[in-house]
C-alpha cells in the first residue's frame, strides 16, 4: 500500500466523528432566524419535497453549513473534495466511468462515514456550478436523516422496489441551495439483491448521464458487516474509505481494501488520529 497523504490539523471536538471545528459560527439574529423561517414556510408550501436544515444547529454539532465561516473543518473538507471533484469532471483521456458516483465506506460501524458523507456534500454544495445528491444507501442502519435532523421518508429502496415511482418523486430539496437528498426508504430483506439489480443499475447511470453538473454522494454500509456495500461499491466511479485511527486494526483495512481493489480509485481518510499531543489530525491520501 502506498499514500501520498496531505495532512490537515484539526482541533478541540472530542465527541464527534472527525474532531470538532476551528471556529463556532455567530448565531443567528432573531430577525435572519425569522426571515429564514418564513421563506422555508414558503418552501414548503409549493413544494411537498422540500425540507429544511436546521443549519444553526448542524454548526453547533461541529458539521460543515453555508453560514459556518472559515473553520478547520471547512478547509479539510476542501482538501479533500477537491481530487476527487477533477476526477468526476475530468473528460476525454482522463474521463473515468461514473466518475461523479463517490461512495464513502470503512471497514466497521463507527469510523465517520456518514459524518464524512454528509460533510463533503455540504462542501461539494459550497462549488458555485455543481449541484450534489447525497444518498442514504446504508440501507440497514440509514442515519443520513437523522444526522441532518428529518425524519424518515420514501426513498432509494422504495424507487427499486415500485417501477411506478420515479426517483424525483422521493429527492427532497433543501435549504441548501445546491444539496438534495435521496434518502434510503423502507427496510428490505432483499436489500442487496436490489442494490445489485438492473434497477440500480440504470437508476445509477440516469443519475450519473442525465445531470452532468451533479456529483452523487454515497453514504454505504460498512464494508466488513454486511454485503450490501459491495454490490455498491462495486458501480461507484470513485470510492472513499474512512478509517479510525487507533480503533481500526490493519487487518481489518488490509481486508476491506482487498473486497474493493476492483475499483480503479480510492482514497483515504485516515480519522480521528492525534500526531502530536494535544492537537487532533487527519490524514488523507490515495491508496494504489
Amino acid at each position: 500500500m502506498t499514500s501520498k497523504e496531505c495532512i490537515s490539523k484539526d482541533s478541540g471536538r472530542q465527541d464527534g466523528l472527525i474532531p470538532g471545528v476551528a471556529e463556532t459560527p455567530m448565531p443567528y439574529a432573531a430577525d435572519d432566524a425569522d426571515d429564514a423561517d418564513s421563506a422555508d414556510t414558503l418552501a414548503a408550501a409549493s413544494n411537498p419535497q422540500y425540507r429544511a436544515l436546521n443549519l444553526a444547529r448542524l454548526a453547533e454539532q461541529g458539521m460543515l453549513t453555508l453560514e459556518g465561516g472559515r473553520s478547520s473543518v471547512a478547509e479539510d473538507f476542501r482538501i479533500i473534495k477537491r481530487p476527487l471533484l477533477r476526477q468526476a469532471r475530468a473528460s476525454g483521456a482522463e474521463a473515468i466511468r461514473h466518475g461523479n458516483l463517490i461512495v464513502v465506506t470503512s471497514a466497521m460501524p463507527g469510523e465517520g462515514k456518514t459524518y464524512c458523507a454528509v460533510n463533503l456534500a455540504m462542501s461539494i454544495a459550497m462549488e458555485m456550478d455543481i449541484t450534489v445528491l447525497l444518498v442514504d444507501a446504508d440501507v440497514a442502519r440509514p442515519s443520513v436523516l437523522k444526522v441532518l435532523g428529518l425524519s424518515p421518508e420514501p426513498g432509494l429502496m422504495d424507487v427499486l422496489l415500485d417501477p411506478q415511482l420515479a426517483m424525483a418523486d422521493v429527492i427532497l430539496k433543501t435549504n441548501v441551495a445546491n444539496l438534495s437528498i435521496l434518502p434510503a426508504g423502507r427496510s428490505n430483506k432483499h436489500a442487496t439483491e436490489l442494490l445489485a439489480s438492473r434497477a440500480m443499475s440504470r437508476l445509477l447511470a440516469e443519475i450519473a448521464s442525465l445531470y452532468a453538473d451533479r456529483v452523487v454522494v454515497f453514504d454505504s454500509p460498512p464494508l466488513l458487516i454486511t454485503s450490501e456495500a459491495h454490490a455498491l461499491v462495486g458501480q461507484m466511479g470513485q470510492v472513499v474509505m474512512v478509517v479510525e485511527a487507533e480503533t481500526t486494526t490493519q487487518h481489518a483495512v488490509k481486508e476491506a481494501l482487498r473486497q474493493i481493489e476492483s475499483c480503479e480509485h480510492i482514497h483515504l481518510i485516515y480519522n480521528k488520529t492525534k500526531s502530536f499531543p494535544g492537537n487532533d489530525y487527519y490524514g488523507y491520501g490515495y491508496y494504489d
